[in-house]
């Protein structure tokens, strides 16, 4: 294997490809990435039986052929080398020889015989946009749990239904939902998956700023013995699904009607809970105090610290005093991606529903996010 490349090009593609890779494989061949040359054609490509990578580059080869070399290792150097310069990569024996302008590497391989099939790509179920994705993908993947003895509240479940594409995820004390539209393949297709939002983040990261369509592809449903798939550009991603079967019914967490809302702009009140809440200890809540007169966010630490802070907000219905954890606030007021927050309430000790505004003040459908608040005495 012999081929020449642009340094930028291949720096990129190795980073994503490594990014996935295990720190601590169960077999060493699974930190590596694989290269393969084939048509004119770089695959750089990673597996750890769970998520698989592959990009595709353009090279000037010489000669075509694979080899394995430590991933992370590789995508240090690539980094590394020297701006606007090709880059020269030759497979000698049992080495990688890697050259740049005046900067050569020699890096030991694995055997290739030993690296895993990577899996194929399941049938191809639509495509969505890929900004629009990347966007819903991020208001939601942060509110998944990272408990990993609970590996359901892991993931984002992707409801898929005619054209409606919807993304759920829920630490059990915050969901957040994010409905959009796709195309699907199949006018009357139907399916739900519980994808690991890491990986599902991580694709949707990479895929959302290459423009264009993502292609959504699914085998299986609901089970962890199914797979979903991703393609975008030269970029391809698979996923085995988590088990999906048993995830709880969410959507009935939201009510059918508030009777109390309250609109407060976003950056104001983002500003404000990080600074009051400088006084209180980890989880510690902040109260959010809504009246006629406005909002008054506080919050008490140890040593009788405390702090308030009194903010504009339009607010209809009764005084309340609600207490959220503010970092789940904070996340879901960033999540948002307007300058408006309109809160939901019935009550201070049931779910509080957050969703957007736009600067007339008109609610942006689509998103919202649910948070539970935290029972505290006066």
């Amino acid at each position: 294997m012999k081929f020449r490349v642009e340094r930028d090009a291949l720096a990129d593609a190795v980073a994503w490809t490594a990014k996935s890779l295990p720190s601590r494989p169960s077999v060493p061949v699974l930190a590596g990435a694989m290269l393969r040359v084939s048509d004119g054609r770089l695959h750089v490509s990673g597996f750890d039986y769970e998520v698989s990578n592959q990009v595709d580059v353009d090279v000037q080869a010489d000669a075509d052929g694979a080899t394995l070399v430590s991933g992370r290792l590789l995508a240090e150097i690539t980094k590394a080398l020297p701006a606007k310069k090709p880059v020269e990569i030759a497979a000698v024996g049992s080495h990688l020889e890697l050259v740049c302008g005046t900067a050569r590497f020699t890096l030991p391989t694995m055997p290739v015989e030993d690296y895993p099939t990577l899996p194929e790509l399941p049938a191809s179920a639509g495509t969505v946009d890929a900004a629009t994705f990347a966007s819903a993908v991020a208001q939601v993947a942060m509110a998944a749990g990272r408990d990993e003895t609970l590996p359901m509240m892991t993931g984002v479940r992707i409801e898929l239904s005619g054209e409606g594409l919807a993304l759920l995820a829920t630490d059990r004390y915050r969901l957040a939902v994010r409905e959009i539209t796709w195309t699907p393949g199949d006018p009357d297709f139907s399916a739900n998956a519980l994808v690991p939002a890491r990986t599902l983040a991580d694709t949707a990261k990479t895929l959302g700023p290459l423009g264009g369509e993502v292609t959504i592809a699914l085998s299986g449903s609901g089970t962890g013995e199914g797979m979903i798939g991703f393609v975008g550009g030269t970029r391809r991603t698979t996923s085995r699904l988590l088990d999906g079967q048993s995830y709880p019914p969410v959507r009935s967490l939201f009510a059918p009607s508030y009777t109390s809302e309250a609109r407060v702009p976003v950056a104001a009140l983002t500003e404000v809970v990080k600074r009051v809440s400088l006084v209180a200890e980890k989880a510690t809540p902040v109260r959010l105090s809504f009246s006629d007169d406005g909002l008054v966010v506080e919050a008490g630490g140890v040593e009788e610290a405390r702090a308030s802070e009194a903010m504009e907000a339009t607010y209809s219905g009764d005084s309340i005093t609600v207490a959220f954890n503010p970092q789940y606030l904070v996340e879901g007021l960033g999540a948002l991606n307007a300058p408006t927050a309109v809160f939901s309430f019935n009550d201070p000790v049931k779910p509080a529903v957050i969703t957007p505004a736009g600067d007339d003040g008109a609610v942006i459908e689509g998103f919202r996010y649910l948070i539970m608040p935290i029972r505290v005495g006066r």
